[in-house]
């Protein structure tokens, strides 16, 4: 079974974007956003459209496919 690992931890870090800032900036509420950044919740589709959005970046980047 495929799994998908969050890399916005990463990016946000590259980018030198502040949580809380991308959380405002997505209107995404901080808790949402952090069980995303950590895998513990899995993004609705409109969240994930905002966040590659935002960033300017294909899916594929912001979450990679993981064998389990």
């Amino acid at each position: 079974m495929k799994g998908y690992k969050c890399k916005l931890k990463v990016i946000l870090a590259e980018e030198g974007i502040r949580q809380k800032e991308f959380s405002k900036k997505t209107n995404i509420s901080e808790s949402t956003l952090s069980g995303i950044i950590n895998g513990h919740t899995l993004p609705t589709f409109q969240n994930t459209f905002v966040i590659c959005k935002e960033l300017n970046k294909p899916i594929w980047e912001v979450w990679t496919e993981e064998n389990e």
